[in-house]
């Protein structure tokens, strides 16, 4: 069959930097945005557009593409079944560079068009947008590994999600570029969720939480909506309400990400055991906790992730959320051996995470009536986590409560106490 190759196409994907199988890629997310089932395409499928070999996608597909870039399937060279193309053919003494440019700027023009008709030219708003948005949410995570909790992170991280959105009506971009948008908004405001969970600042956490979701739902992005998800999972447990903590992981272990990548099925399973702790189910904590090592050992370590998951690839966050259900079980001896190895794995620069599981681990030894090991452990955190992150400081009350409840008269009360006295000065 005679064929002409879609030369429109393979401009506009060359100026946005799309390759044969990225565009698939997006085009399948929009179609499930589109018809709620992930599409089917792959690279063959676009370099098929591109020879020419398919010259009008099937509908789901054509509108999904036009979603994706921002133009009408026609203006992307391709010809509806039954009309012939009206393009002359291109003499053959054409410059192919003057060719590619007069196409790629006869498409910018058209969606500039399409955009904001009988006006001048929007401003663009692109990838490096984007990219710039995504160095913004790498600091968020960088403080709250080292910080966690603190106000100040909230109050950034929902500031960058305003300034996401606020790009959404600054320019004209692609639908690709949207989705990106949203998906840092979603980003942005999950973390200023999780600093509120962290902080204990519940109730402001759900206002945040309601605004992830939506931000999300609009975005298409998987990951995102996984951390969102489970997030509240770990909101509700905090509260004390084990069955929407159950609820809330069950969202996130349910979505399709989770059986493409192990590494996030992993996480989800996890998660899982956290609150199951709480129910007293010892059974299903072991086999959640079981599942969640078998899908890390599958996980392939080359994909590229996001970086909130960085931990969970190491495995310090499966043995800290495998710490906080034998915990909660009263299993101390499992719960200290958790707690030994999540202290190893974790990244130095995982400071609030360690002060956290330094603190656990304080509790598993003193559940086996080592009160003079535990004190020593717990005078281990540092006086500014002790004293300024909300988690830490309520379980070292704690701490020292069942340590005079345990210990009654005992010298390492009076040296706790006097340690904690420092705590209070240096505040």
């Amino acid at each position: 069959m005679d064929t002409t190759r879609n030369t429109v196409l393979e401009a506009w994907m060359a100026e946005h930097g799309y390759s044969s199988n990225s565009l698939a890629e997006a085009v399948n997310r929009a179609i499930e945005r589109l018809t709620g089932r992930l599409g089917g395409l792959d690279g063959s499928s676009v370099r098929a557009w591109k020879a020419g070999r398919v010259m009008w996608p099937k509908s789901a597909a054509r509108r999904a593409l036009e979603d994706v870039s921002g133009l009408p399937a026609v203006a992307l060279g391709f010809v509806p079944r039954g009309r012939p193309s009206s393009s002359p053919a291109p003499p053959q003494q054409e410059d192919p560079a003057m060719k590619r440019r007069t196409l790629v700027g006869g498409i910018a023009a058209a969606a500039a068009a399409a955009a904001t008709p009988g006006t001048a030219s929007p401003r663009r708003i692109g990838m490096s947008d984007v990219n710039r948005l995504n160095k913004r949410f790498a600091e968020i995570i960088a403080s709250d590994h080292r910080h966690g909790g603190q106000l100040g992170i909230e109050q950034r991280a929902a500031a960058l999600a305003d300034e996401a959105l606020n790009l959404q009506n600054a320019g004209s971009a692609t639908q690709r570029v949207r989705s990106s948008l949203y998906a840092s908004a979603a980003a942005f405001r999950s973390s200023a969720m999780w600093a509120a969970i962290d902080g204990r600042r519940h109730d402001a956490a759900k206002a945040h939480m309601r605004e992830a979701q939506a931000l999300a739902e609009m975005s298409g992005d998987q990951a995102i909506k996984f951390r969102i998800w489970s997030h509240a999972g770990t909101m509700y447990r905090h509260m004390g309400r084990p069955a929407d903590a159950l609820a809330a992981n069950d969202v996130a272990r349910s979505l399709h990400l989770t059986r493409r990548d192990p590494l996030f099925a992993s996480l989800g399973h996890a998660r899982q055991a956290a609150p199951l702790g709480l129910t007293g189910d010892t059974a299903a904590v072991r086999h959640a906790l079981g599942c969640a090592q078998d899908s890390l050992e599958r996980a392939d370590s080359d994909l590229a992730r996001p970086a909130w998951m960085a931990a969970v690839h190491a495995g310090a966050e499966l043995e800290t959320l495998a710490l906080a259900a034998h915990l909660r079980l009263g299993n101390f001896e499992q719960a200290e051996s958790h707690a030994h190895r999540s202290l190893t794995l974790l990244q130095p620069q995982m400071q609030r995470d360690r002060a956290i599981n330094t603190a656990r681990l304080a509790h598993a030894q003193l559940g086996q009536g080592e009160a003079e090991a535990a004190t020593a452990t717990a005078m281990k955190v540092p006086a500014d986590s002790a004293t300024q992150h909300a988690r830490v400081t309520r379980m070292l009350q704690e701490f020292g409560a069942a340590l005079r409840a345990t210990a009654p008269g005992c010298t390492t009360v009076q040296i706790w106490t006097e340690h904690t006295a420092t705590w209070r000065k240096a505040a």
